[in-house]
């Protein structure tokens, strides 16, 4: 069995931490979670602490600070790795990502380099989200795909998982986005190193307790650099160097793990 680690980035999130991770230990045998908090000023940091001590799959990494989303994966990812893990995912501390659809992208994983939880494929579905937040994230997804080449159709979610190649491959250490323009960044370089990558449907739900770390500060972040790397690609998209379209298919002839280029849709 491939040692698994669910990567859980918190700030002031207390209020959901115990019943996620109890949901995350219950949906899928053998894997252990990581809570990576930025000193939590709710106390979040202390529950994780707590959590840890009662249950040896539950591990903690205390942050000096907030720095962000991106930071606190990087930070993830390479206490992961050091540790050997052999896949790593991404999941929200707020209750959105569904702990009952992690076995659906680890199954996924077993035939790509890197799975990604959509919402935007059929079958992905949103629960509870303003209409504003629909919109620009919908927006913002396409903004990206269209920058960049990108023929993926959730292009901003964090519900991810990666083999411990893949980010090796990417270089995850040199993503120096925050917010969802992390995610943005981290898909990108996974595509033009032309790893296999898959989308799932999942179903996101809306955060019962809680603020949101969404700011205009995330939103102005992802939208600069995506324009920056845009305008950066460009010509090498043009001598059709960097990818443009590729196809997204799957060749039932070739197993999944070998078709790097190509991107299946589940």
């Amino acid at each position: 069995m491939n040692r698994t680690l669910v990567i859980i980035p918190t700030y002031n999130e207390r209020e959901n931490l115990a019943d996620l991770t109890a949901r995350v230990l219950r949906s899928a045998n053998g894997v252990d979670l990581l809570v990576v908090d930025d000193n939590s000023p709710d106390g979040t940091g202390a529950l994780a602490s707590a959590l840890a001590a009662a249950h040896d799959r539950i591990h903690v990494l205390h942050r000096a600070g907030k720095e962000g989303l991106g930071a606190a994966y990087r930070a993830g990812f390479a206490w992961g790795l050091e540790r050997g893990y052999e896949q790593l995912v991404e999941m929200d501390a707020d209750g959105s990502h569904q702990p009952e659809q992690l076995p659906l992208l680890l199954d996924r994983l077993r035939t790509a380099d890197v799975v990604l939880g959509s919402r935007w494929v059929p079958g992905g579905q949103v629960e509870n989200w303003p209409f504003r937040r629909m919109l620009l994230s919908q927006g913002g997804s396409l903004y990206a795909r269209i920058a960049l080449g990108l023929p993926f159709r959730d292009v901003t979610g964090g519900y991810r998982a990666f083999t411990a190649e893949a980010l090796q491959v990417i270089g995850f250490d040199r993503v120096l986005s925050q917010g969802y323009g992390f995610q943005i960044e981290m898909l990108w370089h996974a595509y033009t190193a032309g790893l296999s990558i898959a989308e799932v449907p999942i179903t996101f739900v809306e955060r019962v307790h809680g603020v949101s770390k969404m700011s205009s500060g995330i939103v102005r972040e992802a939208i600069g650099r995506v324009t920056l790397w845009g305008i950066q690609g460009l010509p090498g998209r043009i001598r059709g160097t960097v990818p443009l379209d590729r196809t997204v298919s799957v060749d039932k002839t070739v197993p999944l793990d070998k078709q790097h280029g190509h991107v299946a849709h589940v």
